[in-house]
């Protein structure tokens, strides 16, 4: 009699109910599994967007924009350590990859040089005896910056979508400066294309009420920055130097002011609750801009101090538009704006197909799978047919509790599985044969023909992982999909087909006790 120890079939036993009870909410509705105890699982596989359709955004990341903002950012540096030592200059200008500036003394070429150095060693200057200097950053230093900037965009994305409640969403880096953002369930990509495609840069800065903000004058120090106010678009001038960042925010929330009209509530970080206070304090009676990519949203007046560390947004938002902003707020600013270069939207008639066509593939696989091994193994056949039914459950189980997307691959996976879910059967059973061909007794021809095709099959099954392993490394989307419901296969047909398969096969000989083995 084939013994395996009681501790073993307690394990064997509850892998397979528990399989049952995780893969059971697949065939309940929502509003069903409501119904089910709370402690009853309610996690369902997660359909792709090839399956249930949704939003496809190619995004890419406008590296143009990063320079231009390090080289004005360059220049405000070279300003600020100059004058602190007293090195005259004039027409200090950002242009698009350089800084450009002419010392009003050729003789401080030296000086300004080792200033600019110290300030920040990465900057490449060159100059002439003339005493004119051009700044620039190296090309290592640049790609280091822009790698940089993608990665902080993925990450923004990442936040923003998440606000919205999307559902198993699917971003991931494409090439060296492109995003692939997969949005299953989201029929309408109009409103996500809107926010993702904002930079949110938020600022406070004080006005300049000294300047006739005039738009196309440049004028040191100062921008010239347009404000929409009933309908009308007017200019001010504010002034180059931040108050408080979108760095400095906390938290931003949707609300309505005393007017019951829509605004957004923000609350600062210590450090941007001090700076703004101090702001503030020091600037009562005049007024102050609230500028959210280069636009000024509002310019109030600072009546008294803000000391509390929060401030409110007001304008002439809509409720949805109140809700958005305080969105963008809380995910935070891109570094960079984001250009859409395709866009592509998935009907859900598509994926319901695409289910239908793989069920059908499914099943007919399991008939085909079944009736040549029950031809084949006759009732060794059939408990290798109950292995293959629990590795499907186990599978379905699996992908329910690690919540993994599956897609149209994913589907070709799970039918590739259940051939390759028999395999180890097969090994096993030609063993046993071979073992009573060579005269051995019953039992001692199943004990050795489950150890001795062991070896073979974990090497068979350790060289597909490897193969699937890779296609999940350097694989995207669809590919990683496939590799990952073939890798939950392969590794839990190990199961099955070892272990379950044996225990039932203890049991039916610990009932029947047979004198020969119908295989």
């Amino acid at each position: 009699m084939l013994h395996i120890p009681l501790w073993k079939t307690i394990l064997i036993v509850g892998t397979c109910l528990l399989g049952i009870i995780f893969a059971s909410p697949n065939f309940f509705s929502t509003e069903q599994l409501a119904r089910f105890p709370s402690w009853f699982p309610k996690d369902k596989v997660t359909l792709g967007l090839d399956l249930q359709g949704g939003a496809h955004l190619l995004l890419e990341v406008d590296f143009d924009a990063v320079i231009q903002e390090q080289m004005t950012s360059l220049a405000d540096m070279t300003r600020v350590t100059l004058r602190k030592d007293r090195v005259g200059y004039v027409g200090l200008t950002a242009k698009k990859d350089f800084v450009t500036l002419t010392l009003r003394n050729a003789a401080d070429i030296e000086k300004a040089t080792a200033l600019i150095h110290n300030a920040d060693k990465e900057v490449e200057i060159t100059s002439t005896p003339e005493g004119e200097l051009t700044l620039r950053f190296d090309a290592a230093s640049l790609r280091v910056r822009n790698k940089a900037a993608l990665a902080q965009s993925i990450e923004i994305v990442r936040r923003r979508v998440d606000e919205m409640g999307t559902a198993e969403p699917f971003i991931q880096q494409q090439g060296d400066d492109r995003i692939l953002v997969q949005l299953p369930g989201v029929q309408d990509p109009t409103r996500i294309k809107e926010l993702l495609g904002k930079t949110a840069k938020l600022q406070f800065r004080m006005v300049d009420l000294s300047i006739d903000a005039q738009p196309g004058k440049p004028i040191p120090g100062v921008d010239i920055l347009p404000e929409e106010r009933e309908g009308q678009t007017t200019y001010l001038a504010i002034k180059k130097l931040t108050i408080v960042g979108g760095e400095n925010l906390v938290d931003a929330q949707p609300g309505f002011d005393e007017y019951n009209r829509p605004v957004v509530n923000l609350k600062f970080d210590s450090l941007g609750a001090k700076k703004f206070g101090d702001a503030t304090k020091n600037n009562v009676g005049k007024p102050f801009a609230i500028v959210l990519d280069d636009k000024v949203l509002s310019a109030p007046r600072i009546n008294v101090p803000i000391l509390g560390g929060n401030a409110q947004i007001s304008g002439s938002f809509t409720v949805q538009q109140a809700q958005d902003l305080a969105l963008l707020m809380r995910a935070g600013a891109l570094p960079a704006p984001l250009k859409v270069l395709e866009e592509r939207t998935v009907g859900p008639g598509l994926g319901a197909d695409s289910i239908a066509s793989g069920e059908f593939a499914t099943i007919i696989a399991i008939l085909m799978v079944a009736t040549f091994m029950f031809i084949a193994y006759s009732f060794f056949g059939a408990i290798a047919n109950i292995a293959v039914i629990f590795n499907l459950i186990l599978l379905f189980a699996a992908l329910s509790v690690t919540h993994a997307t599956l897609t149209l691959p994913g589907i070709a996976g799970i039918a590739l599985t259940i051939g390759m879910a028999v395999d180890a059967n097969v090994l096993i059973n030609e063993r046993v044969k071979e073992e009573l061909r060579n005269g051995r007794k019953m039992l001692s021809a199943i004990d050795a023909g489950y150890n001795r095709a062991m070896t073979t099959i974990i090497d068979s099954n350790l060289t597909t992982l490897i193969g699937v392993g890779l296609l999940y490394y350097f694989g995207a989307g669809p590919t990683r999909g496939f590799a990952v419901t073939t890798s939950l296969g392969i590794i839990i047909s190990m199961f099955t087909a070892i272990s379950l398969t044996k225990q039932i096969l203890a049991w039916w000989i610990q009932w029947r006790r047979p004198t020969h083995l119908p295989i």
